[in-house]
């Protein structure tokens, strides 16, 4: 429907009518004005799957939901680095959302992984902006291209379930629009979704639903969103200054309470009605949107969607370790071990819980090979160590060639609505793996988690495959690359830090009462393990193949440029194994020299490219002014600074293969506004500032003025190195006390209005 068509709509309405529209009509349904003809548009839960529920719905799923297919959670399908399969998933969502009469799904959820704490974390992709931000992309494109919305969450920086509804994130401007705004920015410009959902904490102190700086200024004005904008569910403060900051709908409806405030806003001149036709007109052009392209045809066609669960899980799965015990033969006395084994864990719990069409362990899959036993180990449902099923399953370890422990994170583990208290699995578990470890060599552990975990038993074993929260269809994927029918080919998509006290938000995550401070800044994930050059148990990137690969032929399509050029960067890769795999191709760039504080590195980059046994691909990045830039407070954007950067290739963020070095010229000035408290250092910077100081600065005589010739002054011979030291760090007002009078304030005042001119 044409924009004039919706005025033409919303001109009829009468002020209750628009009112009306800015609250569901329902849990799960936008409201419909019979009288005009305007219908009601249904949304629903994901990201990994539709949960549409089958009545008057709840939002945490107390109600069953139809029958759909879970797909891995977004804490594995990042691992994929695949984005073209993620787009394909995303299309089998969409294909299903049109076929349940869904016109927005709510996801992806692309929050960053701030701490391993975060009980939402399975839900999110990665630590790395980058990473979250081109999976995002790729979902969206998917969905969309079935003429179904998106509605990407949770904007912004919520990075905690702690009180979620009341907490305060202060974040400062540049760790904003490094960390937190960019997976959104990148998603919102490039595959435009319908719908942004905004969260429930508040930034700075303004509640998201209220905050215009981020709802308008920055989501629309600057990077151009023209859908609507739903709270998260309950998100609502004020409901007038939410609409007076771009909040258009929200969910669910507080039964005309907020929608009688909005009118008497209106009638008591304390809100334009021109503010409220637009958030009205923005509604129904995502209602129309999708009532006008509905596909009354689409199927929901549940056993190939499975097929395509599995494949995902396939290439999301991360081997973590593996000291020649894998794959594993299909011969082999082989002790599966574990509950997971049976019954995996495969979805996080909460608002996106899907009440699965077939879920298939890797015990289904191995029944058929003789060798194979089975002993549960242990129950999940609370952790207490059962001697009886440990000795069974130590009877069978010792009895097998092998053992593959299928162990992980119980439901009540994580979970949204709460926060991990620690980083570690159930003691039950741990004690089960020890004690197989004791009488096994041969001990595979496979994980069932959304979030890192630490492991204390990591030297004792010789397989570590990581599943995340794989998805119905994880057993089957687990089952193909314990036995080498497929070759693993996940990264991961976060740090695995060695324990919770490393993590760079550990002293300040949660925060005292409503208050989160974000001190670490920038320094969030490999960015600060780097920095500290820390070790970690796994590093962000990382994952083992059944094949290795060789790199080679970097490089640059120039070696000087300005930042308004786009830089061409290739590489070859060999398969130099005796299997197909697959390797992800990861470009990190780092600023050799800035005035500001920087991550050593920062990922800007990824490829995943299949390779048969000796075969050689060429993979290429274009980097433009982006991949270099940090984003400058005072200049209110992303900044290149004048130098060389480095170049890396690399297999993780610790694992660097091949470097070489760009110069990068800026071509954007920065004028600096200087004052009395200004330092000399600072201004001799600015070559154009310098030349007005030199006279001043040449006739200082802060050293002599301390009888620097004299040996008793122990100031040494260097005095006028160190007076160029010292000087450094001096505020322009202390020229006054280290010259021959001939200089006053007032003077200086006039030197500083020329520079600033």
């Amino acid at each position: 429907m044409t924009a004039e068509k919706i005025k033409e709509i919303v001109s009829q309405m009468t002020l209750e009518e628009k009112a009306s529209l800015c609250s569901g009509g329902d849990f799960w349904h936008t409201k419909a004005v019979d009288r005009l003809g305007v219908p009601a548009m249904m949304v629903s839960d994901g990201p990994h799957g539709l949960r549409k529920q089958k009545d008057e719905g709840d939002h945490l799923g107390v109600n069953d939901s139809i029958v759909a297919v879970c797909y891995p959670a977004g804490c594995a399908t990042a691992s994929s680095f695949d984005r073209e399969l993620v787009e394909k998933m995303g299309q089998a969502i969409g294909e299903a959302c049109q076929a349940e009469g869904v016109g927005v799904i709510l996801g992806p959820a692309v929050n960053i992984k701030r701490s391993p704490l975060c009980g939402r974390n399975f839900e999110y992709y990665s630590e790395d902006p980058y990473v979250a931000g081109e999976m995002a992309a790729s979902y969206i494109k998917g969905v969309q291209s079935k003429n179904v919305g998106t509605s990407i969450k949770h904007f912004m920086a919520n990075s905690q379930e702690t009180r979620r509804m009341s907490s305060d994130s202060r974040v400062d401007e540049r760790t904003m629009r490094e960390i937190y705004m960019p997976a959104f920015e990148k998603a919102v410009k490039e595959s435009k979704p319908w719908t942004v959902m905004c969260s429930y904490n508040r930034i700075n102190g303004t509640y998201a639903a209220e905050n215009k700086k981020l709802l308008t200024d920055v989501l629309r004005d600057e990077w151009g969103f023209d859908g609507f904008v739903v709270s998260d569910w309950g998100a609502v403060n004020d409901r007038v200054a939410g609409v007076k900051a771009g909040l258009d709908l929200e969910m669910p409806p507080s039964c005309g309470v907020n929608d009688k405030l909005i009118e008497k806003a209106v009638k008591d001149g304390k809100l334009d009605e021109a503010v409220l036709d637009r958030t009205v007109e923005r509604i129904l052009d995502i209602v129309y949107r999708f009532m006008e392209n509905r596909d009354t045809e689409a199927v929901f066609d549940r056993e190939a969607q499975h097929k395509l669960s599995a494949r995902v899980a396939e290439e999301s799965l991360v081997l973590l370790k593996n000291d020649g015990i894998l794959p594993l033969k299909k011969e082999q006395k082989i002790a599966f071990i574990g509950q997971y084994a049976e019954k995996p864990r495969y979805q996080g719990g909460g608002s996106s819980h899907i009440n699965s069409y077939k879920v298939t362990g890797a015990l289904e899959f191995a029944k058929d090979l003789p060798g194979v036993t089975f002993a549960k180990g242990f129950d999940d449902k609370e952790d207490v160590i059962d001697e009886n099923l440990v000795a069974e399953a130590v009877k069978a370890a010792k009895e097998a060639e092998a053992a593959v422990i299928f162990a992980g994170l119980p439901d009540a583990f994580e979970s949204e609505g709460y926060d991990r208290t620690h980083m570690k699995m159930p003691e039950s578990q741990n004690y089960l793996i020890e004690e197989v470890a004791k009488v096994q060599p041969n001990v595979v552990v496979v994980l069932h988690n959304g979030s890192p975990v630490e492991m204390p038993w990591i030297s004792k074993v010789k397989g570590v495959l990581e599943a995340y929260l794989g998805g119905e269809a994880v057993g089957e994927a687990e089952y193909r690359i314990l036995f080498g029918e497929v070759n693993p080919s996940g990264r991961l998509s976060e740090t695995f830090p060695l324990k919770l006290e490393d993590n760079p938000s550990y002293l300040y995550y949660i925060g005292e009462e409503d208050v989160v401070e974000y001190r670490e800044g920038v320094f969030v994930g490999y960015r600060y393990y780097d920095k500290k050059k820390m070790d970690v148990l796994f590093p962000f990137g990382y994952g083992l193949s059944y094949t290795d690969f060789a790199y080679s032929n970097l490089k640059l399509d120039k070696k000087t440029m300005k930042d308004t050029e786009i830089l061409t960067v290739s590489v070859d890769v060999k398969n130099t194994g005796s299997v197909t795999g697959k390797e992800v191709v990861q470009l990190y760039v780092e600023d050799e020299e800035s005035t500001v504080i920087r991550p050593v590195k920062e990922l800007r980059g990824f490829e995943k490219v299949e390779l048969a046994p000796g075969e050689t691909k060429t993979v290429s990045f274009k980097l433009d002014a982006r991949a270099f830039a940090y984003y400058d407070v005072q200049l209110g954007d992303f900044h290149v600074e004048s130098g060389s950067f480095k170049i890396m290739i690399g297999r993780s963020s610790a694992d660097m293969k091949l470097t070489d070095t760009v110069s990068v010229e800026s071509t954007k000035e920065i004028r600096r506004k200087y004052h009395l408290n200004t330092t000399f250092g600072d201004i001799l910077k600015d070559k154009k500032a310098a030349a007005f100081l030199e006279p001043l600065y040449a006739s200082c005589t802060m050293i002599e003025s301390c009888d620097t010739n004299s040996a008793e002054s122990g100031l040494g011979s260097s005095s006028k190195a160190m007076q160029d030291a010292m000087m450094q760090y001096m505020p322009l007002r202390a020229l006054i006390s280290f010259q021959d009078g001939t200089i006053d304030f007032e003077k200086l005042q006039q030197i500083i209005d020329k520079i600033n001119q």
